[in-house]
């Protein structure tokens, strides 16, 4: 693979492999760029839990700092906690040092304007025009400003706008049996401390020791979390929650020890919403149609936007969305919290929808309709991908067909999308049918088009 491909700038933001892609001058020099672009007030800087963490950390602390900027040191934090702090202090901006749900040896840069939110196209165009063009703020040695500290505040404000929009009481007379995969993620403590101290669940926890390597794949999905699915049949535990190393992403386990799919959590997160307030639901377009027919049920209209959390947030934002986000990935975004995927969410929605309900997980997820859904990945050349899209069209000439993010078909019995990923040097293939018989088609022929 080439050089060029290893190191990817997208609506995620700037990531690559850690030392020949990603290297601490590349990280100075954005965050120059950054701290020019943004100004010259106090912005929030926090990481994940990965090797190159702290490393890439001096690096971007050193060129905001050459920009002119404060810095606010929050150390290892889950992103969503970041973003809200970045909102909260009115900061000129934040950026999260993690590669969220990439392997080890990945670590980016998540950037953040003065409302917490990723950068829109239209700033980040601005930035990286700054950042080629290399024309940075030079501080003087008597603009150069402090480095502050701050690792307790962000987490608290996170959790306070968090329980505004439950029944903590209801939940914590529940005394929920709890089982946790932290992944030794950025997470890790912060979710022990919400789900034993703050919501008053009996916690069965594994993999929550932020000094530690992540101990299985970052992506939580349902084939890396075996150890999650004994934990909660050692300890019969109603529930089971696990995060990647960003806490941002959640995944839900039920009493059975069963994983649901991510796309049944946001519907499931979705309907808690609509029921606390009606409105429009924003996903993205690799999201399930099960969650066009949760909307259904509360007479509500569903918006689509291209894949990556920026561009459902701005889609959002426009619809004036109750609730969004990404059921490919596990991402909840709830916009009276914060306009970012945000786990803690999650969770606390789920335990007061079983508190309000007295039903087992299993049965909260059995009201939701039946799909069958597959997601993959495949290479291809680069200067392909149009042919490539051109061939999987012309399979399906009755299809409705939608370009806003590679290319989604949308047949009588299901859909298939087809993208070049925001993240890696990759294409992204999902579709989802009625029946696993036609989802094997619908998937086969995707797959035959590479």
């Amino acid at each position: 693979m080439s050089r060029a491909h290893q190191l990817k700038i997208s609506v995620s933001g700037i990531r690559g492999v850690v030392g020949d892609f990603l290297t601490p001058n590349l990280a100075c020099a954005f965050a120059q760029a950054f701290g020019t672009y943004v100004g010259p007030g106090p912005v929030v800087v926090g990481r994940d839990t990965r090797a190159s963490g702290l490393m890439i950390e001096h690096a971007v602390t050193s060129g905001l700092l050459a920009a002119g900027c404060e810095v606010v040191k929050v150390g290892i934090a889950p992103t969503p906690t970041i973003q809200v702090y970045v909102d909260e202090i009115r900061a000129s901006g934040g950026i999260a040092v993690t590669a969220s749900h990439n392997p080890p040896e990945y670590n980016a840069l998540k950037l953040f304007n003065r409302e917490g939110l990723f950068f829109n196209n239209y700033e980040r165009t601005e930035l990286l025009d700054l950042y080629h063009q290399s024309e940075f703020r030079q501080a003087t040695n008597d603009e150069i400003r402090r480095v502050i500290s701050d690792p307790d505040t962000p987490p608290r404000r996170h959790i306070a706008r968090v329980l505004a929009h439950v029944d903590v009481e209801k939940i914590r007379a529940r005394r929920f049996r709890v089982a946790l995969d932290g992944v030794n993620g950025a997470g890790s403590l912060m979710s022990q401390h919400f789900l034993r101290e703050v919501l008053n669940c009996e916690l069965f926890a594994i993999s929550v020791d932020p000094t530690k390597p992540f101990p299985r794949e970052a992506e939580p999905k349902p084939e890396v979390l075996g150890d999650l699915q004994q934990l909660i049949r050692d300890n019969r535990a109603d529930i089971a929650f696990a995060q990647d190393p960003d806490g941002d992403r959640l995944a839900v386990g039920d009493e059975t020890g069963r994983i649901l799919d991510n796309d049944d959590v946001l519907a499931l997160a979705v309907d808690c919403a609509l029921r606390k307030r009606k409105g429009p639901v924003v996903v993205n377009l690799t999201s399930s149609s099960v969650i066009d027919d949760v909307v259904a049920r509360h007479g509500c209209r569903v918006y689509r936007a291209p894949v990556g959390e920026a561009n459902v947030v701005e889609r959002m934002k426009a619809a004036n969305a109750v609730i969004g986000g990404e059921g490919s990935n596990g991402g909840i975004i709830f916009p009276a919290v914060q306009y970012c995927r945000d786990s803690y969410l999650g969770m606390a929605f789920l335990l007061e929808r079983l508190a309000e309900t007295g039903s087992a997980m299993s049965e909260l997820a059995g009201t939701l309709p039946r799909y069958y859904r597959r997601l993959g990945k495949m290479s291809f050349q680069h200067g392909r991908l149009g042919s490539m899209m051109q061939a999987l069209e012309a399979l399906y000439p009755g299809a409705k067909t939608d370009r806003t993010d590679g290319l989604k078909l949308t047949l009588d019995n299901g859909w298939i999308h087809v993208r070049a990923s925001n993240t890696e040097p990759i294409l992204r293939v999902a579709a989802e049918a009625r029946t696993e018989s036609e989802l094997d088609e619908l998937y086969r022929k995707a797959e035959s088009v590479g």
